[in-house]
This record gives C-alpha cells, structure tokens and sequence, in this order.
C-alpha cells in the first residue's frame, strides 16, 4: 500500500466528537475546494458508522451545496431517520463555518436472495494494456505543469486508466458523449481495516472524479485541466446493486445523455473485471463556457 493511499484511508476515518457527530479533514484537489467524492465518501463513512455492522449502502442521494474550504474540517452530523427489520435509512449533513456544504441520504440492506439480472458488461481492453496517470499525463505538454503535477497528486491513492483519450487530450474535437475508465486502489487493502463498508466509500470517493468527463467529449471541452469550461458537482445518486472490491479492476462505463442552461448530466454503470454489474451512478454538474 503507498503512502497516498494509506493518507485516503486516514481521511476515510472520522474522529467521532459526540454520538452521531463527527468530524473530518479534507485534503488537497486539482481545484482549489474541498474534493466532491471526498465529501460523499466521509458522509457515507458517518452513516455507516451509525448502523449494524451486517447492513450495507445500497443507495445514496446526496446535494452539493456550497463549495467547501479545505482548510477546515467538516463536521458531519447523523439523523437516524428508520431503523426497520431489512433497511435502515440514514440523512447526513455536512456543515464547515455554520453552514451546510452537503446534504446525504443512504439507505442500507440486510443481504437477502432475489432475483437476477443485469445489463452486459461492454467490451474493454485489459486495464494492464494501458497507461497510468503517470505515464500518460506527462505527454500533454500543453498542461501546465502545475496542473498535472496536482493531478497526479489528488490522484496518487488511485490507479485510474482512461480507455481512450480523457477530455483534455483531444480539445476542439467533440467525441461521442461515452468514456471508460478503470480503476483500483494504489495497494491491497487487508487485515482490519478490510471491511465491505470501506469498499463502498472508496467507491464513491472515485465516482465522482471522472463522471461528468462524457459532457466535455461531446463539446471537445478540455475541462477543468484546461480551463475551457468552469463547473462543479450538483448532485450525487448511487445504487449498489453486488458486492464488489475497491482493489480490484472496476470498469467504469459513463456516458452523458443531455447538456443544457448550464448543467450537464452524466449516467455510469460500474463492473467488476468478471463482468457483474456493482454499481450504477448518476450526477447533473454545472458545466460553464468561461465569458
């Protein structure tokens, strides 16, 4: 496991202040605000750290509402709103300077059989074919050298390997609104630390890195590499269909159905490398043309 990923890991774990309070750090993002996926990820931490142990997130729901600072915690306050026999329902809300950033609602669920189905895995390349952040980002030489080296910091804990050309590889050329990606953590997680509930919030921290990547494409949109375009998180909806590993390859499939008055949305499906269907996502984002 590196460094980066054991400092995730420490991010991931909230200090707890008060029953149903706790309290988080934020670290540093290519932009200069507090990291949309870490937000969802700390929040759903909280939920989970409020509900049985043999209860797993099988949705989420979640606002952005303010842009937070990362040079101040976050504090995340827990309503536990039902507690029935197969589901529990929990609603977060993060707060910094007397102020709520963000608003989560999770669901969790008892496992129980049921029937089966899902839509097919489309075809990829091995994830092992392709380049990694460190490998591919230094060839933009068009980037400022600051960007990439933010990049591939804010993205040190994560191995994450485009498929074809990201956003700021092919500016000026609108490309069909689809992108892949695969990706894992920077290290095998074990021991105690081990926990499908951590898997899950390793999950949505990485969802919401390249979700909105699908609008760009479709305008030849550098993004936010590029300073093209200027936007942020809206929205936030998870579904988590088979339990998976955060480890392990994940193919994340996102295409981006509609842009318009200044928003985009982007809609995924998310595989293992066997091809089950894990988790679906969607998100709406500002996505504005600077004037």
């Amino acid at each position: 496991m590196n460094k980066a990923l054991e400092a995730l890991l420490d991010l991931l774990d909230l200090e707890q202040i008060e029953e149903d309070i706790f309290r988080g750090v934020s670290r540093s993002a290519i932009v200069p605000r507090v990291f949309g996926g870490q937000v969802a990820a700390q929040a759903l931490v909280a939920a989970g750290r409020t509900v049985p142990g043999d209860r797993l997130p099988h949705s989420l729901h979640a606002y952005f509402l303010r842009l937070g600072d990362p040079g101040a915690p976050i504090v995340y306050t827990v309503d536990r709103i039902r507690d029935g026999r197969s589901f529990t329902t929990r609603r977060v809300v993060a707060v910094q300077h007397g102020q709520p950033i963000f608003h989560l609602s999770a669901s969790f669920q008892t496992y129980e059989e049921g029937l089966e189905h899902q839509a097919p895995m489309p075809p990829a390349p091995d994830p092992e074919t392709l380049p990694t952040a460190a490998q591919m980002l230094p060839k933009y030489d068009f980037l400022d050298s600051g960007v990439v080296d933010r990049m591939l910091e804010a993205r040190a804990a994560v191995d994450l390997r485009y498929v074809d050309a990201p956003p700021y590889g092919s500016v000026g050329e609108p490309r069909e609104p689809r992108s892949q990606v695969w990706f894992r953590t920077n290290g095998k997680l074990d021991g105690a630390i081990d926990e499908p509930l951590l898997h899950v919030c390793l999950a949505t921290y990485v969802s919401d890195m390249t979700l909105l990547d699908s609008v760009l494409l479709a305008h030849g949109r550098g993004g936010w590499a590029t300073g093209d375009v200027v936007g942020a998180s809206l929205d936030h909806a998870m579904w988590f269909h088979r339990p998976f590993r955060a480890d392990e390859w994940l193919l994340y499939d996102q295409e981006s159905p509609s842009a318009s008055g200044g928003r985009g949305l982007g809609q995924a499906r998310i595989y293992t490398q066997d091809g089950r269907l894990a988790i679906s996502v969607i998100q709406e984002g500002v996505v504005r043309v600077p004037r």
